[in-house]
């Protein structure tokens, strides 16, 4: 099976927030356990601090466009609530900025997944938004 290249319109990507663990790999095979601020079908976005920042990103400034940092990334996304299953996803890092004295945000658009990556992560966001739609309609009620 071929695997799903996602598009690159990350914008035109709803996000959800999240917060799970994320391991990133990076390309000398050093890995980082990161925690996810937000997801989309597109990519992912990471909170860490600048320890953590600077290793992902060892020039600290946002990667421009053309030269952005190829990463591999794993992460869990529950299909069922006591069934979750492990996302596998080349990337790369395409945006950094700072938030705090000691918090860095790093945004990490997906190039491709693996297997059914995209359809777990696709699913997952579509539920979690159709959950907040829910939530928000009871409110309102």
């Amino acid at each position: 099976m071929k695997p799903f290249v996602a598009k690159s319109n990350l914008r035109h990507q709803q996000r959800v927030d999240v917060t799970t663990d994320i391991t990133i790999e990076k390309s000398d095979g050093c890995c980082l356990t990161c925690q996810v601020s937000n997801l989309s079908r597109s990519g992912v976005m990471i909170a860490c601090d600048q320890e953590t920042a600077k290793q992902l990103v060892p020039s600290m400034l946002t990667p421009s466009p053309g030269k952005w940092i190829e990463v591999k990334t794993r992460f869990t996304v529950p299909v069922l609530p006591t069934q979750p299953v492990t996302v596998l996803a080349d990337a790369n890092i395409v945006h950094m900025r700072r938030v705090a004295k000691d918090e860095f945000q790093v945004g990490i658009q997906f190039s491709d997944f693996e297997g059914n990556g995209f359809d777990y992560v696709d699913r997952y966001v579509a539920k979690l938004m159709a959950d907040a739609r829910h939530s928000t309609y009871e409110a309102r009620q």
